[in-house]
C-alpha cells in the first residue's frame, strides 16, 4: 500500500498507577497503521487492552493512565503531519472531534443527563472548532439536524430531548452523530452494539456500512464481537495482555489464523448453521498484567505450547504478504507447525 497512512502507532506502551504507587503496562508496545478509508478491528478477551489503546490514541486516559512512551502519528487532509502526544490544551481540543472523534461505550453514561440533546451539540461544536471559528445557533441546527438525518434519526424528536428520553438504540446512533459533527477522517468506536438486541445491533451496522461509504472516514473499532469484526473491517488485529499477537486482512486472520489464541476466540463462536462444531471455551483466564508469565503471555493456556515458549516471548512474524498491503503477522513461536491443526479445528 503506497499511500501515506494518516494514523501511525510505533512502540506504544501505557502504564497506570496503582494504589500501592506501582505501575501495571496495561500496552506494552503496540505498533500499526491505518490508511485512508481503512477499517481496523481491535478483538479479544476484556481485559486485554483494547478499551485503553482506543482511548490513548486520543490522550482520554484516566488520570491515573498514561502513555509511558512511544509514538503517535498523524496525517491532516493537507499532507501535514503531528505528533499526537506532542499537542497540547487548545490544539488537542481542536484535533479531537475535527480529525478524530469517538463514540464510547455505554450511550447513557456518554451523556449530561440534565442537558438536552441540541445542548450537547452546541456544546461539541462550540468546544472543538477550528482555530478562529464560531458557529452560530443557526448553524449549529442545520449542521446537528444534517448528521442526525444520516443516522437516520428525525432532528424534531431528537434535539429537544433529554438522553433518558430515547432509546438504547436511538441513543448510540447520537452518538454516533455527535462523533461526525465536525466531519472527522476517523472514527473510534468501543463497542459499538453492547447492550442492544439483535435487530437493533443488525441497524447499526448497516447504518456504518453506509455512512462509511458516503463519508469515506478511516474506522477503529474495538470488539469481542468477531461476527461483528469480521463484517465491518478490513483488518483485525487479536490483543492478548496488552499486545497485538495476530494481525492482518479479516480474511486471512479469520480463515486461517497463525495464533492459537486467535483460533480459541473463532472456536468460542457459537455456530449458526446445524451440525457445526459445539463452541469451545479457551481454558484459563487472561493474565494479571501486574505479573505476567514469563516467556509468551498465552503460554498457559495454550494446548501448543513447548518448553521454548516459556523463555521468549515472541514478536510479531511475518506469516503471508499481500499485494494489498494487508500483510499477516503472528507472533508465535510454533506458527508454521500447527498452522494447519489450527485450520482444521477452525474449519
Amino acid at each position: 500500500m503506497s499511500e501515506e497512512p494518516i494514523f501511525s502507532v510505533r512502540n506504544l506502551r501505557i502504564e497506570y498507577r496503582t494504589g500501592a504507587g506501582r505501575t501495571v503496562e496495561a500496552i506494552r508496545g503496540v505498533d500499526f497503521d491505518l490508511h485512508a478509508n481503512q477499517s481496523l478491528a481491535l478483538v479479544g478477551e476484556s481485559g486485554c487492552g483494547k478499551s485503553t489503546l482506543g482511548l490513548g490514541l486520543l490522550r482520554l486516559l484516566p488520570r491515573l493512565g498514561r502513555v509511558s512512551s512511544g509514538e503517535i502519528t498523524y496525517r491532516h487532509r493537507d499532507g501535514e503531519t503531528v505528533d499526537v502526544l506532542k499537542l497540547r490544551s487548545t490544539a488537542l481540543r481542536r484535533w479531537r472531534w475535527g480529525e478524530v472523534a469517538m463514540v464510547f461505550q455505554g450511550a447513557m453514561n456518554s451523556f449530561n443527563p440534565v442537558m438536552r440533546i441540541s445542548d450537547q451539540f452546541a456544546d461539541t461544536m462550540r468546544a472543538h472548532a477550528p482555530s478562529g471559528k464560531r458557529y452560530s445557533r443557526k448553524e449549529i441546527v442545520e449542521r446537528a439536524s444534517e448528521v442526525l438525518r444520516s443516522v437516520r434519526l428525525e432532528p424534531g424528536r431528537v434535539l429537544p430531548s433529554y438522553p433518558h428520553e430515547l432509546s438504547g438504540g436511538m441513543r448510540q446512533r447520537v452518538l454516533i452523530a455527535l462523533a461526525l459533527l465536525l466531519k472527522p477522517q476517523v472514527l473510534v468506536l468501543d463497542e459499538p452494539t453492547t447492550a442492544l438486541d439483535l435487530l437493533t445491533q443488525r441497524a447499526i451496522v448497516d447504518m456504518l456500512h453506509t455512512l462509511r461509504a458516503e463519508l469515506g472516514f478511516a474506522m477503529i473499532f474495538v470488539s469481542h464481537d468477531l461476527p461483528l469484526a469480521s463484517e465491518l473491517a478490513d483488518r483485525v488485529a487479536t490483543m492478548y495482555a496488552g499486545r497485538v499477537i495476530e494481525s492482518g486482512g479479516v480474511g486471512d486472520v479469520f480463515s486461517t489464523p497463525r495464533h492459537p489464541y486467535t483460533s480459541g476466540l473463532i472456536r468460542a463462536v457459537p455456530p449458526v448453521r446445524a451440525g457445526s462444531a459445539e463452541p469451545e471455551s479457551i481454558p484459563g483466564a487472561p493474565p494479571d498484567l501486574a505479573g505476567l508469565p514469563s516467556g509468551c503471555a498465552f503460554r498457559p493456556r495454550c494446548r501448543h505450547a513447548v518448553e521454548d515458549c516459556e523463555q521468549t516471548d515472541p514478536v510479531l512474524e511475518l506469516v503471508a504478504s499481500r499485494a494489498d498491503g494487508l500483510a499477516h503477522e503472528a507472533a508465535c513461536l510454533r506458527w508454521e507447525s500447527i498452522a494447519e491443526q489450527e485450520k482444521e479445528a477452525v474449519s
